[in-house]
């Protein structure tokens, strides 16, 4: 009996068996388990479908490029990867969508952003794998892939956007809107992700309603405005009696102290503050950040312990992001110098400053300016302490 036979024969064996409650003879143990229903590694996955997509097109062309499958593999698997990242974002942005957030979910949104940092180092590792490839060894396949360019990807756009990328902080893509430059449906999936609150709105709305930076009342505002301004003010003496600066680098110095000054004034007076986000300063509520610097002050709290932690993931993400960015441009200029990209941007040069303009949680970064050592932190008033702290004493139990 031919072998296609002889294993059809042996499936229809044992079905009948098995309806019949019999065991048929011959049949192996392992061979009858290979048949019986369930789900199998190769189905769940849909190999057959998955490992069929790679069409190399210098394949189609006649002219194959080995090269070709490890750079069509390489972004397919970025695309996987946005795809999780995506759907871990609808698990933080809903937990934050509420008007309550529910302190036991914070925990689940903090996991799911620490998975979106892995998934982002994993994409920049990827890019090691990609550099196997020689500029010349692209250049075997290069030519065929115009116009099609990473700038089309709608999922990473998606990602940028839903993190909180807003429009009028997007370098312009040789002076035309990047959603003209994307295919339906993912063109009509990103406009919409437009209008609607970013990650960074529901974090700047949830820092705004932190309860703390109330409690204190204005004497530890203005006990922690004395430290920071006696620290900044020490650091333009220290920079004045400087033996070995120029007179140049010495008054850039003092002037980017003396401004910072000026933006710390902004965090505890509101129409400062107003006047510093009109120009660009700051991008976050005059409440969001003054509770941001609260909980990076008095992180030890254990109450402060894990929105510390959430603030630190965040400042993570924009990180890596930009050293995606930043890697991803030394790679095209390694691989194609000076030349446009195949989308026609400016190839290397559009993407490092990408590097510095698409980032989201800037203003977590610039409150590092303020923080002053823990010696010199004000105590914090009772009531906060109590109320900050794990209530395990007598009263709470009682």
């Amino acid at each position: 009996m031919p072998a296609a036979s002889a294993l059809a024969s042996g499936h229809h064996q044992h079905w009948t068996a098995v309806d019949s409650g019999r065991q048929p003879a011959g049949i192996a143990t392992g061979r009858r388990a290979m048949a019986e229903p369930g789900v199998h590694y190769a189905s769940y996955l849909q190999l057959d479908q998955l490992l069929d997509l790679q069409a190399r097109e210098s394949e189609k062309a006649g002219r194959p490029a080995h090269d070709e499958m490890l750079f069509i593999i390489v972004h397919q698997a970025y695309e996987l990867w946005f795809k999780q990242i995506l759907f871990e974002l609808d698990a933080v942005q809903g937990v934050f969508a509420a008007e309550r957030v529910d302190d036991r979910a914070i925990g689940r949104a903090s996991r799911a952003l620490r998975r979106i940092h892995e998934i982002l180092k994993l994409g920049v590792h990827q890019l090691d794998v990609l550099e196997t490839m020689t500029p010349l060894d692209f250049l075997d396949f290069r030519d065929l892939l115009r116009p099609a360019s990473g700038f089309q990807s709608a999922q990473f756009r998606l990602i940028e956007i839903r993190l909180g990328l807003r429009a009028a902080d997007r370098l312009a893509y040789e002076g035309r809107s990047f959603e003209a430059r994307l295919e339906s449906p993912g063109r009509e999936r990103v406009e919409a992700a437009g209008s609607q609150p970013s990650l960074f709105d529901q974090l700047d709305a949830w820092l705004a309603r932190t309860p703390f930076i109330e409690l204190g009342g204005y004497r530890f505002r203005e006990a922690y405005r004395q430290a920071v301004v006696a620290m900044l003010e020490g650091d333009i003496g220290h920079l004045t009696a400087h033996p070995t600066l120029d007179e140049v680098a010495r008054e850039k110095e003092v002037a980017a102290l003396r401004q910072a000054l000026s933006r710390f004034d902004a965090l505890f007076d509101e129409t400062r503050h107003a006047e510093e986000a009109a120009q660009g300063s700051w991008r976050m509520s005059w409440r969001a950040l003054q509770a941001a610097l609260f909980i990076n002050l008095y992180r030890d709290e254990p109450a402060l312990q894990v929105p510390f932690g959430l603030l630190s993931l965040l400042m993570d993400l924009d990180e890596t992001m930009t050293l995606w960015r930043y890697r991803h441009a030394l790679m095209v200029q390694r691989m194609i110098g000076l030349k446009t990209g195949t989308g026609g941007s400016s190839g290397h040069d559009y993407l490092a400053r990408t590097a510095e303009r698409h980032r989201v949680f800037g203003d977590l970064f610039t409150l590092s300016t303020y923080l002053i050592p823990r010696s010199a932190l004000p105590p914090l008033p009772e009531e906060i302490t109590r109320r900050t702290g794990l209530s395990y004493d007598e009263e709470a139990g009682a």
